[in-house]
C-alpha cells in the first residue's frame, strides 16, 4: 500500500540530496516519478531542484493555490503510470495541499515523499510541516549538526553580523548567508541576543 512520508530536518541536512537519490532509485528500476517544487523557491531557476553538492533534476513548479491531486491526475492521464511523487521544500505547502497529497496516496495508490523544514526562524511550525506531521503515515528526521557539535534541530535567521533576526515574514528565501542551523540550546542563546553566530558565505541550503 502507498504511504505519505515526511522527511524533515533543519537546514543543510541534505534533504534535497536524499530526494534526488530517491528519484534516481525509481528511475533505475524503470519507474516514473513526478517531482514538485514550490514556485517561490527559484534560487536555481523555476522548475529545477538542485542540491548543495550539485545534483539536480527538472521538477514541476507549483503555486500554493494549486490543487496537487488534480495536477497529478492530469499528469497520469497525459504521461501514463506514475510510481512516486516527491515534494521538495514541503514546508511551503498549504494545509489543503497536504490533504491533496494524502488523496494521491489514498485514491491513486501512489506513494508521496515530502521533504522539508519543520520550523521557521522563530521556532514556529510551517503550515505545510504542521499538517505533514499530523497526517503522514511515516515521519523521519534527517539529521545535521550545530556548530557546537550538538544535533541541530532549529533554524536562526541572521543579519550580516550573524546576529539573530527575531521579527519579519515567515518566508524569506536564502542560504547560509541568511540562515544557520543550530541546537535548541544555541537557538535560545542567539535568539535572546547573546552574541552572534559564525556565517558561511556563498553556500545555499538544501
Amino acid at each position: 500500500m502507498a504511504k505519505l512520508y515526511f522527511y524533515y530536518s533543519a537546514m543543510n541536512a541534505g534533504k534535497t540530496t536524499v530526494l534526488l537519490q530517491s528519484a534516481h532509485n525509481y528511475h533505475e528500476r524503470g519507474m516514473r516519478t513526478l517531482i514538485y517544487t514550490p514556485r517561490i523557491d527559484n534560487r536555481y531557476g523555476e522548475g529545477l531542484v538542485q542540491s548543495r553538492i550539485g545534483l539536480k533534476a527538472r521538477a514541476r513548479a507549483f503555486e500554493r493555490s494549486e490543487d496537487l491531486f488534480l495536477a497529478t491526475t492530469a499528469d497520469i492521464d497525459a504521461n501514463g503510470a506514475l510510481h512516486c511523487v516527491l515534494v521538495d521544500e514541503a514546508q511551503f505547502l498549504s494545509k489543503s495541499q497536504v490533504w491533496q497529497l494524502s488523496d494521491i496516496v489514498d485514491h491513486l495508490n501512489v506513494p508521496v515523499l515530502a521533504y522539508g523544514l519543520r520550523t521557521d526562524f522563530q521556532g514556529e511550525l510551517f503550515e505545510g510541516s504542521k499538517y505533514l506531521l499530523a497526517w503522514s503515515d511515516s515521519m523521519s528526521e534527517i539529521k545535521t549538526i550545530c556548530h557546537t557539535g550538538r544535533k541541530a534541530t532549529m533554524v536562526v535567521r541572521v543579519d550580516e553580523q550573524g546576529r539573530a533576526i527575531t521579527q519579519g515574514a515567515q518566508v524569506e528565501i536564502g542560504g547560509n548567508e541568511r540562515y544557520v542551523s543550530v541546537s535548541r540550546a544555541e537557538f535560545k542563546r542567539i535568539f535572546d541576543g547573546d552574541g552572534a553566530l559564525p556565517l558561511k558565505q556563498g553556500t545555499l541550503f538544501s
